[in-house]
């Protein structure tokens, strides 16, 4: 009898973990990954400032979704069969244990992404799965037989041009080529009748000019409020001073959930900040009288009772119009006000962004009610799955977008071996 054959375009997370599980729950099905470029697994080599950041200490499924701004209600079934207890359980199983960090993201303990993806390859190849690099998916047609099936035989579903100028036939197709605007299974699909919500970047940083920050690149705040002026959008989490502006996960969460809005404003807008989100800016200010009353011939330059870095500290005097050398005591309380206003209602104007790192994530891709669930499987094109931000599915930062590619990529796996549950 024929071997079933699986083409899997794409050679990241997702098609790797789709390629692995497919070829291990039916060992019968040939199983062919096609990777466009020569660095398969280029986003989890980078990932988490190349330590890979593969999960999130996330072990209740509802709660889990809420980490998503798109797709989390079609996530809700998919983590039911696949979520992060799974996730961590496979790698621990093939000898890569991970850890958990304070703020939940799970990491190898090795801090190496290269133990990811050698771990990934590794299963690959003992699963026999055929890996193509530098061979990327062109065109792809259906297959509509001529004859009836002959016996034994599987008749190819679809005809795949490979950019190699080979045209193959295969019984299920994967695509699985990121989010990436410009990547040919957005093209493909759209040419087999789906609909793509426009990709638009979904983590990134804020472009700020304003001289509160000039000169404190690399200065960090543990915890801090940030909220989009106008809008609803809102967050909190560590906050990172970088050459060009504002970062960490208060900013990047709020760029996730912003992606649309913030793209429809041409990444313009006012950023309202809170460095020490546990004052507001009245009981800041009290505890700024009770700092001056304690240490009256304290100079302020030199030290900050709300916690804050004393470089940021600093910076923030002066825009409040006093001068860091000047004395508690000689602070009139106009100026302790200002300077609750800039410490919890500091607003900057942002003018751009730039993409976080090489963690390339968009949100936009194949429209999620054209997609089965529980099979990742066309609900338009039989025989053709999806995985991975190819779909409009995206996570904040902390390792969401890499559960979403094990978990997309399993079902759509074990859909293609027959072994869909």
């Amino acid at each position: 009898m024929s071997r079933r054959q699986i083409i899997i375009a794409g050679g990241g997370a997702a098609g790797f973990f789709a390629a692995i599980t497919c070829a291990e729950a039916d060992p019968d099905c040939a199983v062919t990954l096609c990777e466009a470029t020569a660095h398969p697994l280029a986003k989890v080599k980078v990932s988490g400032g190349g330590r890979c950041n593969v999960t999130h200490a996330c072990f209740e499924s509802r709660e889990l979704v809420q980490r998503y701004p798109r797709g989390g209600r079609e996530l809700l079934g998919a983590f039911h069969r696949w979520q992060p207890r799974d996730t961590v359980a496979w790698f621990e199983s093939r000898g890569v244990p991970l850890k958990t960090e304070e703020d939940g993201r799970m990491f190898p303990v090795t801090d190496n992404s290269q133990t990811i993806v050698d771990c990934l390859q590794g299963a690959a190849r003992q699963a026999g799965v055929r890996v193509r690099l530098q061979t990327g998916v062109r065109r792809v047609g259906r297959v509509v037989p001529n004859a009836p099936q002959a016996a034994g035989k599987i008749n190819g579903a679809f005809s795949v041009e490979l950019t190699t100028g080979e045209v193959v036939e295969c019984d299920r197709l994967l695509l699985a080529t990121g989010g990436n605007r410009s990547n040919a299974g957005l093209e493909i699909a759209a040419r087999l009748g789906h609909a793509i919500e426009p990709p638009v970047p979904s983590l990134f940083t804020f472009h700020i000019k304003d001289p509160r920050l000039a000169g404190l690149a690399g200065v960090s705040v543990e915890s801090a409020a940030t909220a989009v002026r106008g809008t609803a959008l809102k967050e909190s989490g560590p906050l990172l001073i970088t050459h060009w502006g504002l970062s960490g996960p208060a900013v990047l969460k709020l760029s996730a959930w912003g992606a649309r809005t913030l793209h429809d404003g041409g990444y313009k807008f006012a950023l309202a900040v809170n460095w020490a989100p546990r004052f507001t800016t009245e009981t800041c200010r009290a505890e700024l009288e009770r700092a001056r009353a304690a240490n009256p011939r304290k100079q302020l330059g030199t030290w900050c009772p709300l916690g804050l870095p004393l470089r940021l500290w600093e910076a923030l005097l002066p825009a409040a119009g006093i001068a860091p050398a000047a004395q508690w005591a000689s602070v009139p309380g106009a100026a302790l006000r200002a300077l609750a206003a800039q410490v919890c209602a500091g607003e900057f104007a942002v003018d751009g962004k730039s993409l976080f790192k090489e963690e390339f994530v968009t949100c936009g891709g194949v429209r999620l009610s054209e997609i089965d669930f529980k099979t990742m499987e066309s609900r338009l094109v039989p025989g053709l799955h999806f995985a991975g931000e190819v779909i409009d599915v995206d996570g904040v930062t902390g390792g969401y977008n890499f559960q979403n590619a094990w978990t997309t990529g399993w079902l759509a796996g074990r859909a293609m071996a027959g072994r869909a549950e």
